[in-house]
C-alpha cells in the first residue's frame, strides 16, 4: 500500500512531513496508523528539533476524515500509548513531542484536518489559497477530536463557538485575525518563510527548545481527559438517521470527491438542499 505521508530531511535536526493521500487528502485508519508511526519517531530521535507538515496538493491540506470507512473499523482501532482511540492519542502526542510542529496550510484543512493543525504547536497559511473550518455541526456531528478545547484557548470562546456552531469556512486571513493560525503569508511567500522559520530553530539547541516548549504547554494544553467525551459523542451522532440523511445527500453533490462541494464545503452545509 502506497504511503501517505513523505518525509524529507531539509537540513540537521529539520523534517518535513507531505501529505500525498490523492484524489483530496482525506483522512483514514491508514492516515492514522502511519502519523502514529511518525510520532513515535518524534519522540524517539533525539536529533530532531522541527517538523514541518505540508501537503503535495495545493487545494487540499488535509479534506476531513473519510465518511466512508466502516465506523466499525475505525472505532475498533487499537488504543495508543496514552490510552485513548488512536485519532485521539496521535493528537495529544503529536502536541507533546519534543519538537516543534509546524503545519504550513495551502488549501482546505477542515474537520478533522483542522484537528490535526490545531494540534501543531504553530500553524501558518497561505492567505489567498489556505481554509479552515470544522464543519461537524453543518451535517448533525458533534466534532470528535475535541477541537472545541483547542479553540478556546487560542481564539477565545465566543469565536470557538462561531467557528464550530457556525460549520463555516475561514479564510487563511480571517483565520489569522481570529487566531486560528499564527499568521496568514501571500501564497508565493508561505514556503519560503516557513522553510526559513524551521532552519531557524533546527539551528538552535534542543535542550532550550524543548524545555522552553514545555512551559508553553503547562498552561495551554487541555487535558487528555476532554478528549474521549467529545469521540463518544460524534459516534453517537453520526449514527442519527438526521445526521447519515445529511451526509447522504452531501455525497450524491460530491462529497469526498474533488468537486466544487468539497471546495466550498463550508457554504454548502448551509444549503437548505442538505437540511
Amino acid at each position: 500500500m502506497k504511503r501517505q505521508i513523505e518525509l524529507a530531511y531539509p537540513a540537521p535536526g529539520y523534517w518535513r512531513a507531505t501529505f500525498a493521500h490523492p484524489p483530496i487528502n482525506l483522512i483514514d485508519p491508514d492516515t492514522i496508523v502511519e502519523l502514529g508511526e511518525l510520532v513515535t519517531r518524534l519522540e524517539a530521535d533525539h536529533e530532531v528539533k522541527v517538523i514541518v507538515f505540508d501537503s503535495a496538493d495545493p487545494d487540499f491540506f488535509l479534506a476531513h476524515y473519510d465518511v466512508l470507512v466502516d465506523r466499525a473499523r475505525t472505532a475498533a482501532m487499537p488504543k495508543g500509548p496514552t490510552g485513548m482511540h488512536p485519532w485521539l492519542d496521535v493528537l495529544a502526542r503529536l502536541s507533546r513531542v519534543p519538537a516543534v510542529t509546524i503545519a504550513s496550510i495551502r488549501g482546505r484543512a477542515r474537520g478533522a484536518g483542522s484537528e490535526f493543525a490545531l494540534a501543531c504547536d504553530m500553524r501558518f497559511a497561505s492567505a489567498e489559497k489556505a481554509v479552515l473550518g470544522q464543519f461537524e455541526v453543518g451535517v448533525g456531528a458533534v466534532p470528535g477530536a475535541n477541537p472545541m478545547a483547542r479553540l478556546a484557548g487560542l481564539i477565545g470562546r465566543g469565536r470557538a463557538l462561531e467557528v464550530v456552531l457556525g460549520a463555516d469556512d475561514y479564510s487563511g486571513e480571517l483565520a489569522e485575525r481570529y487566531g486560528y493560525v499564527n499568521r496568514a503569508l501571500p501564497d508565493a511567500e508561505l514556503e519560503e518563510f516557513v522553510d526559513s522559520f524551521a532552519r531557524r530553530l533546527a539551528g538552535f539547541e534542543k535542550h532550550a527548545l524543548m524545555r522552553t516548549k514545555a512551559f508553553v504547554d503547562e498552561l495551554s494544553l487541555p487535558e487528555d481527559s476532554v478528549f474521549p467525551p467529545a469521540l463518544d459523542e460524534f459516534y453517537i451522532s453520526t449514527a442519527r438517521p438526521e445526521t447519515r440523511e445529511r451526509l447522504a445527500r452531501l455525497l450524491e453533490r460530491g462529497l469526498q470527491t474533488r468537486s466544487g462541494l468539497e471546495l466550498e464545503l463550508g457554504r454548502e452545509v448551509g444549503d437548505h438542499r442538505n437540511s
